[in-house]
């Protein structure tokens, strides 16, 4: 009896250190917005970079971006929008204890992840066959700017970047699924989900800024 009341007092998902789950939760969620902001500041410096060399070279970067596809960028800033919806979905069915909502939710993301990286995967594959690639191996001959291979430099830099973010949050989605096919996760209980959504939140934000600045330059 006692062993059960212990029990009921320390929930199996709450940590020594931590009073209680909702400590637990708001220490998780401070914990994540920090990193956030370091996040912020590690692409924060690619920004500057590219709004110091637009300053520099503006004509360069009028010609550089009609050679990226708008259409297909487009498509995949909806896709990460989508993503997000079902992302918030993921958390909401969390915390009303539907896990196979949750199950779902979080399979449709890392679906739409995918898609966005097979996209990208055919920008690149396009880009590459061209000529058009980062710093010394650019070999493009329709620009005539002389910096162009700059231009293109950031380009790959901050989307393969952000690529790189969203491959992460694929594996930190597909550990969820593991983890609530198990029953991990439940209405006292769905912390990683919801620090993983913010996560997934902020990869989205940043392509929303990187599609209009390297795609829709005029």
């Amino acid at each position: 009896m006692s062993e059960t009341s212990a029990e009921t007092k320390h929930p199996a998902h709450l940590h020594h250190h931590f009073v209680d789950s909702d400590q637990q939760f708001e220490s998780s969620k401070m914990g994540m917005w920090i990193f956030l902001v370091t996040e912020i500041l590690f692409f924060g410096g690619l920004f500057a970079a590219y709004i110091v060399y637009r300053a520099w070279y503006p004509e360069l970067y009028l010609e550089a971006s009609q050679e990226l596809d708008a259409f297909w960028g487009a498509i995949n800033t909806f896709v990460l929008i989508g993503s997000s919806l079902t992302v918030a979905m993921a958390i909401r069915s969390a915390q009303l204890n539907q896990i196979r909502g949750l199950i779902i939710n979080l399979w449709i993301t890392i679906g739409l992840a995918c898609t966005f990286m097979v996209i990208k995967y055919f920008e690149y594959a396009e880009k590459l066959e061209k000529g058009i690639a980062p710093g010394i191996y650019y070999t493009y001959d329709g620009l005539e700017h002389e910096k162009a291979n700059i231009f293109f430099s950031i380009y790959y830099m901050m989307t393969g970047l952000h690529g790189l973010h969203v491959i992460i949050g694929i594996g930190l989605m597909l550990w969820l699924v593991w983890k609530a096919k198990r029953g991990a996760y439940h209405s006292e209980y769905y912390t990683p989900v919801e620090i993983t959504g913010l996560y997934w939140h902020l990869v989205d934000v940043i392509w929303i800024f990187l599609f209009p600045l390297l795609y829709l330059i005029d």
